[in-house]
């Protein structure tokens, strides 16, 4: 365990993703950052589309990354905070309005604003997520951003209001239930990816994050300081790979390779004369293909995802106030080409982000990957610095002492009794 900071300061986020669940441990640091203590990942075959299509092989999936950041982190993962994604997620910005009862405004005035705010009508079936506050008002006084204890007689609230379907949440839940872990709360994923990735600059100037996956793109849209627009584009990398795998005649596998190591977003960046190995279906004989071919077909499927998130901040009416421009995250955007095209198409500054005031494992977590991983972490200190986490979350980690007869504090053990502690417990 890193630090000698005491077990139940440590939280875990899960990332449950299309491609890959990951399991990251972290604990609070004294300068507002993040201290990585153990990663677990492993490859996810039970979703689709952000959506559980398989319980028993997402069950296999989470249970593999946990034991895996459990193993690094020297403890026993008891809860997590769990990221959702997914074309079934809405959102809309609402308003709410309530009297001041004593004339200054107090923490149940701005409890009670808030849930005017989200007696919105929600469509059967969906369930909110997050009400994220924008900016209150107080009397005529507009822009107001932190209203506790400021004078007045009528305070109102504008909120960002996000739901999911009921039944998509609870599949996850179920999921994560059945590996013996409570859920401490499910967040949207581009929520929890925007606090890893984005600068507080960017949200204040106005910027789009486009976290890119594998099955899902999520964005979200900052102005002054709050979240305005979410939307989820069931456009990702599993696409690409298909549209390889289709126009190369290989198999999937295969296609997913050829695109990590060798694919390019843009036709001109790639060399023609630098040729590449597809393997062929069956036991036909492998081929040789130019980069640049391959550049032709993952080019346009990008072209069309980036002119649906186009399509999506014109829509939203925000487009006009993103002047720190595209902020681009999550595994599909690190191929090669991927911000020069985003540039081209998007007339905007364009950058790759990766997770930012991390320590501990920084060098391995400092990869777009895990932005929703690691802002998952972020979410759930910030949640508890705010209050608003209960008691009961914050022994989200325990020593190994609470299975078997170990009393051993986990900081002291060293990396070989707790291998030989994993596998007593899971042989």
């Amino acid at each position: 365990m890193a630090g000698s900071s005491s077990a139940s300061s440590m939280v875990v986020g899960l990332d449950i993703g299309t491609s890959k669940v990951v399991a990251i441990v972290g604990q609070p640091t004294d300068d507002g950052g993040i201290e990585i203590a153990g990663i677990g990942s492993h490859p996810s075959h039970g979703m689709k589309r952000g959506v559980v299509i398989n319980i028993e092989s997402t069950v296999q999936s989470i249970q593999r990354a946990v034991e895996e950041a459990e193993l690094m982190a020297g403890c026993d993962i008891h809860s997590v905070y769990v990221g959702i994604a997914g074309s079934h997620i809405s959102s809309m910005n609402s308003d709410g309005v309530v009297a001041i009862k004593e004339r200054e405004v107090s923490t149940s005035d701005i409890d009670r604003v808030i849930d005017s705010a989200r007696a919105r009508a929600v469509s059967e079936g969906q369930r909110v997520l997050h009400v994220l506050p924008q900016e209150f008002s107080i009397d005529a006084q507009g822009g107001i951003r932190e209203p506790l204890g400021m004078s007045g007689v009528r305070l109102e609230a504008q909120v960002h209001l996000v739901t999911a379907a009921a039944n998509a949440v609870q599949n996850i839940e179920k999921c994560v239930r059945r590996c013996h872990l409570d859920v401490d709360a499910t967040i949207l994923e581009q929520l929890a990816s925007s606090m890893a990735v984005l600068t507080e600059d960017e949200r204040e100037l106005g910027v789009c994050m486009v976290d890119v996956g594998g099955g899902t793109t999520d964005m979200a849209i900052f102005t002054e300081g709050a979240i305005r627009h979410t939307a989820v584009i069931p456009i990702a990398g599993d696409q690409v790979t298909n549209d390889i795998a289709m126009a190369l005649r290989t198999p999937t596998q295969h296609a997913e390779e050829i695109k990590v190591k060798y694919a390019c977003a843009l036709t001109e960046l790639a060399a023609s004369d630098e040729m590449i190995k597809v393997p062929s279906v069956g036991d036909r004989p492998s081929r040789d293909l130019s980069r640049q071919a391959l550049a032709e077909v993952v080019e346009p499927r990008y072209e069309e995802l980036y002119t649906l998130v186009r399509e999506e901040l014109r829509r939203s009416g925000y487009e006009d106030m993103v002047a720190a421009g595209i902020v681009l995250t999550g595994g599909t955007s690190r191929m090669e080409g991927a911000s020069e095209l985003a540039e081209e198409i998007f007339h905007m500054p364009v950058r790759i982000a990766c997770p930012q005031n991390v320590k501990g494992l920084a060098d391995v977590v400092r990869n777009p990957i895990y932005a929703t991983g690691v802002g998952l972490l972020h979410y759930a200190l910030q949640e508890a610095q705010h209050g608003r986490s209960q008691q009961a979350h914050a022994g989200v980690v325990t020593a190994p002492s609470g299975r078997g007869d170990k009393s051993k504090d986990a900081a002291a053990e060293t990396p070989l009794t707790r291998i030989k502690g994993w596998f007593k417990r899971n042989f």
